[in-house]
């Protein structure tokens, strides 16, 4: 059985290795993110729900960019959410700004009653850049 390739955004692998989980795990040209949250640099929830959505995608930007990824590479989004009828405006605002141009990628939206502390939650695959 070939060994997982973990991948972990630089500063950050600490906090993975307390929950014993990685960021990341490239499979061939795929890259499958675990769910990113707010979290500060502690590992605590960012408590402004705005912040910690806008938190939640810059911590996934820094795992994709670990891979070699942007978010232009991203083809499935999955995303949590505690309250999503009252959430959605604000979720939808930060992803406009960094998910890109058409065709965008597939996106399911999923309510949840609890995300360990958090209010959002995102992960995603993406498909690894060919080095040139």
């Amino acid at each position: 059985m070939t060994k997982r390739d973990a991948i972990f955004p630089a500063g950050r692998q600490a906090l993975y290795e307390i929950n014993r989980y990685s960021a990341a795990i490239r499979s061939g040209d795929l890259l499958f993110v675990s769910g990113q949250v707010g979290s500060r640099e502690d590992g605590s929830p960012e408590p402004v729900f705005e912040k910690q959505v806008q938190l939640a995608f810059d911590n996934l930007a820094a795992v994709l960019k670990a891979a070699g990824c942007t978010f232009d590479d991203v083809v499935d989004v999955t995303t949590f959410h505690t309250d999503p009828a009252t959430q959605f405006e604000a979720v939808n605002t930060v992803r406009l700004k960094v998910i890109g141009e058409q065709p965008y990628p597939n996106w399911t939206a999923v309510g949840v009653n609890w995300l360990a502390g958090f209010d959002f939650e995102i992960k995603v695959i993406a498909r690894i850049p060919q080095s040139t």
